[in-house]
């Protein structure tokens, strides 16, 4: 870790003095980044933060801080769970609020990576952008052949940034879950690392020009839900070329009305297109803010940026149709073996307490009725519980949770009477319902049955394998007994009472032959004229009610 301080020495600094310029000055102390002591004058204006005002200079610092930090605070805007309100409002700022780079540096990387000049490739091209986002800008074109295009262009250099800032910011999370107790109940450093592989993936262009097109396929049969045209010969990991979309923003309601769109048609389709994509694909658009949704002619959708996005295993999209079933039903006991059956459980999650806050959480939402519950909070607030429980669940989950939070907000602008809830609830039947249709059912069990053939037929080559080492000698038992002392005292019991058994049934047999004999001979046994026979079989016998007896008090019999 030293190395990586060393390297980024610079970038380090950088980023201490934008944080305690803007009075994070506790903070940047904490995470050992400065070991002077802090000013009076800093520790006052640490004191003197509110949440919102916190959330005003965290959204300046991220700004200043370049790409990576803003994708960071945008990210941060949608986990409910881990970001307060007031903060969450002013990051969400971030989405729109980033500088262009110049027509100069477009036009650059455009030639370097297509090979080509600009007016050899483009009949027309727009020197000013159509929009400016963290990782890079859009300019609008046209073909040779006359199509309107919309040219992704990524911004210079930016790669080595973000991996530098990537390195620094997996170093400061380590250092955070070393010092700081919320930091590691929250597993901060595995956020970090989920965040590192979302945006190195959206680095690579090709990446959302794939996404694009998988997208598409689920609606080739829909026309009201367009998705742009990938030009893929116009197109590198640093370029993207698409369709142009010439339509009115989701979220200029004015303009919808002059024109005379029919909102609440446009609040279904988004509604059940997005959740066609989620619980039908598995396969969803994971950031459709209102300015990755534009609305065409005839009331027509179209998505936009498919650089994010969220996958649901078959698995996880039954887990959580039964989260919304029992969410709808009221049900505890129901959410809480949901919970159970998708996260992964730690050692410090208690299940008593966990069902406790689950059982506030449905009387929290019993009283609103069904059209006015929000799926998106509900969701956040039951995912903040799991995580507050030490519950590993799919990544996939939060980003779900996001994207419900930002299309209710989109469609509560276009309709509010229209609940996402009601429109969820017949999806959620349907894909339970197709879970345990017999053809799904025996198909699930024939791939069962398929994978343990596979594991039994390995069966006999491991223990080939073990007995090789065994004749090796190189096989070793390491056991670990709790309580071994009580162990070892309820061992030595069994093997006495099996003893005393042996020689038990052994006496017995000697007597049975000395009363078969002697009854053959016709003659009394006597030993030292005292009756043995006789005497030990009334011993025998008495041993053997003492066993009997000792059995069926045991329970055991």
């Amino acid at each position: 870790m030293l190395g990586k301080r060393l390297k980024h020495a610079q970038r380090y600094q950088e980023i201490s003095n934008a944080f305690l310029r803007n009075g994070f000055s506790h903070l940047v102390y904490r995470l050992g980044l400065t070991k002077h002591h802090l000013p009076s004058k800093l520790q006052n204006n640490d004191a003197q933060l509110s949440k919102k005002y916190a959330g005003i200079k965290l959204k300046e610092v991220l700004q200043e801080l370049g790409p990576t930090f803003i994708k960071l605070g945008q990210i941060a805007s949608t986990r409910r769970d881990l970001v307060p309100l007031e903060i969450a409002q002013e990051l969400e700022k971030l989405q729109d609020q980033v500088s262009s780079f110049s027509f100069q540096q477009a036009r650059e990387m455009i030639e370097l990576e297509l090979g080509d000049t600009i007016s050899n490739q483009f009949h027309f091209f727009s020197e000013i952008p159509l929009a400016s986002a963290s990782i890079g800008q859009v300019h609008a074109a046209t073909l040779h052949t006359g199509e309107s295009v919309a040219v992704k262009i990524q911004r210079p250099d930016i790669k080595p940034i973000v991996e530098t800032d990537l390195e620094i910011l997996d170093d400061l999370a380590r250092i955070m879950e070393e010092k700081i107790a919320w930091a590691k109940n929250y597993q901060i450093r595995k956020i970090i690392e989920e965040f590192s592989n979302s945006l190195r993936a959206e680095l690579d262009y090709q990446n959302e020009g794939r996404n694009s097109e998988r997208i598409a396929q689920q609606f080739t049969h829909k026309s009201e839900i367009f998705i742009p045209k990938v030009h893929w010969n116009l197109s590198t990991k640093k370029i993207l070329t698409m369709d142009l979309v010439n339509g009115i923003k989701v979220n200029q309601i004015k303009k919808l009305d002059e024109e005379g769109y029919n909102r609440k048609l446009i609040a279904e389709r988004i509604t059940e297109s997005m959740l066609h994509q989620i619980l039908i694909e598995g396969f969803f658009h994971g950031d459709p803010h209102p300015g990755n949704i534009y609305i065409l002619p005839e009331n027509n959708i179209a998505y936009l940026d498919f650089g994010t996005v969220g996958r649901l295993s078959d698995e996880t999209k039954y887990h959580f149709a039964s989260l919304v079933i029992h969410l709808q039903r009221k049900n505890t006991r129901g959410l809480l073996k949901a919970i159970s059956s998708i996260g992964i459980q730690s050692e410090e999650t208690n299940l008593s307490a966990l069902y406790n806050d689950i059982d506030e959480f449905v009387m929290k939402y019993s009283d609103i009725p069904l059209s006015k519950l929000s799926i998106g909070t509900a969701l956040n607030d039951l995912l903040t519980i799991i995580h507050h429980h030490h519950i590993q669940i799919p990544s996939d989950l939060t980003i779900l949770g996001k994207t419900l939070l930002i299309i209710e907000g989109v469609v509560k602008d276009l309709d509010p009477a229209l609940s996402i809830m009601d429109t969820v609830k017949p999806f959620g039947e349907k894909l339970l319902r197709h879970r345990f249709e017999p053809k799904k059912v025996i198909q699930g069990s024939l791939n069962e049955l398929v994978e343990n053939l596979q594991l039994l037929s390995k069966v006999p080559k491991s223990l080939k394998d073990l007995t090789a080492t065994v004749q090796k000698g190189k096989l070793h038992f390491e056991v670990s007994v709790p309580e071994f002392k009580q162990f070892l005292l309820r061992l030595d019991k069994i093997s006495n009472r099996l003893a005393f058994s042996i020689i038990l049934l052994s006496f017995s047999i000697l007597m049975v032959g000395l009363i078969i004999g002697g009854a053959i001979a016709g003659q009394r046994n006597l030993l030292w004229e005292f009756p043995a026979i006789e005497v030990g079989s009334i011993v025998a016998t008495l041993m053997f009610l003492f066993i009997l007896f000792a059995i069926i008090k045991s329970g055991r019999m």
